[in-house]
């Protein structure tokens, strides 16, 4: 069962209820856990040796065997995720297999709204949900090019996060659609912002990452700054700071057009530029994006949790 809700209004948005020192009490109070019986954690022996577990900042990177999924699905009980999608034009034959799998892996035994925005309500599936678990459909506009699409997603979940996700949700998490969930992808993920290393450079120098190297663009990147290249296609967190994100993203965005550039990789340049300068509280590891048609799978991937859908890029992108 799903709702149909309003695409973005014309003219100037209501005005913004997030101020810069917004902090959702859900998102930042320390959560009490119930008693639990759990192994010990020893400070001397790392649950990891053969990856890097926590970033310069201090920030933990995810991979399997470095959490306890029940502690954390106990202390973010009570929680409700958001989880972003677009099926824009042919994308929306994606959504059912995206669908379904979500139901068997993303945050089960947790609130969770399906926010689909799509250009053709009537081909949104209608996939069984379990408790407490819903789907909101959001009608927006089609758009000529897939790069169009790609750029003006940040635009559209600024918008919605301001006038209706701070209402309904308390993190957002926002995916791609020609993916499907394959394993696990739980409460290990919440954080006021997280990112994820994408899976064709996590093991490169920061000088092959693809940021955009126009210095004139907004996006620019020099070639001796960078942490990680972050996959555009799964970051999220608080929606108070998914929305300053997004926002962000889209001012950058707006002041390139105006200048006649579009950055090399759309919305993910911008994303990548943001995440340098405001750092993720969060970092997840490949296991969250993987496209096994294109990579081999390392032994330090046990899970693949969120993967490419094999397609025809040519023509499913084009009219």
């Amino acid at each position: 069962m799903w709702t149909l809700g309003c695409g973005p209004s014309t003219g100037s948005d209501a005005a913004s209820s997030f101020r810069e020192g917004d902090c959702p009490l859900d998102v930042c109070r320390v959560r009490e856990v119930p008693r639990m019986v759990y192994p010990k954690a020893h400070p001397l022996k790392p649950v990891r040796t053969d990856v890097l577990v926590t970033t310069p900042w201090l920030a933990p990177i995810v991979w399997e065997g470095t959490f306890d999924p029940d502690i954390l699905d106990a202390q973010f009980r009570n929680t409700t995720i958001g989880l972003t999608v677009f099926a824009i034009k042919k994308y929306v034959v994606f959504l059912k297999l995206f669908l379904e799998t979500a139901e068997q892996f993303f945050m089960v035994g947790h609130k969770v709204i399906y926010y689909i925005f799509t250009d053709r309500p009537a081909d949104v599936p209608d996939i069984p949900l379990g408790q407490g678990r819903r789907l909101v459909v959001l009608q927006v506009r089609s758009y000529r090019r897939w790069q169009d699409v790609s750029s003006r997603r940040m635009k559209m979940i600024r918008s919605f996060a301001d006038r209706r996700f701070l209402q309904e949700v308390d993190y957002l998490v926002c995916a791609d659609v020609d993916m499907k969930f394959s394993d696990r992808v739980g409460a290990e993920v919440l954080s006021p912002l997280f990112g994820t290393l994408h899976p064709g450079f996590y093991t490169a120098d920061r000088q092959a990452f693809t940021y955009e190297r126009r210095p004139e663009s907004q996006a620019y990147i020099p070639p001796d700054e960078g942490d990680f290249y972050y996959a555009g296609g799964f970051f999220g967190g608080s929606v108070s700071e998914v929305h300053r994100l997004t926002k962000a993203c889209h001012q950058a965005m707006m002041v390139d057009l105006a200048h006649g550039i579009e950055a090399v990789w759309q919305d993910e340049s911008y994303l990548n530029r943001y995440l340098l300068y405001r750092k993720p509280t969060k970092v997840l590891s490949p296991e969250y994006t993987w496209d096994e048609r294109m990579l081999s799978r390392p032994p330090i991937l046990r899970k693949l949790r969120y993967v490419a859908v094999p397609k025809n890029h040519q023509a499913i992108r084009n009219p």
